[in-house]
């Protein structure tokens, strides 16, 4: 697709872009590449594709959630600056 200089002019201007006179003939050839790719994006077949949703077919690769017995709850509260009742005791966060 061609674009002229005039429209990347004011495109730059839209976005509030300051161009360089010798960054212009850049920028006209970088739209217009981005621009030819979205038109065999835009023209590809699909008619006889499948709906896809994903890229691929994972789905949820969380580990379920399983109520475990901890054996020896001794060791787990040696390290805990304060204990009652065989639980870690920590400060009020509710008045």
């Amino acid at each position: 697709m061609k674009v002229s200089k005039e429209e990347i002019l004011h495109i730059a201007n839209l976005a509030d872009l300051n161009l360089e006179e010798n960054e212009i003939d850049n920028y006209l050839k970088n739209l217009e590449e981005i621009l030819n790719f979205a038109d065999i994006v835009n023209n590809a077949p699909v008619e006889n594709l499948d709906i896809t949703i994903g890229a691929n077919e994972a789905k949820n690769v969380f580990r379920k959630d399983e109520v475990e017995l901890f054996e020896d709850n001794k060791s787990l509260l040696e390290n805990a600056p304060s204990k009652e009742q065989n639980m870690f005791k920590i400060p009020k966060v509710i008045n």
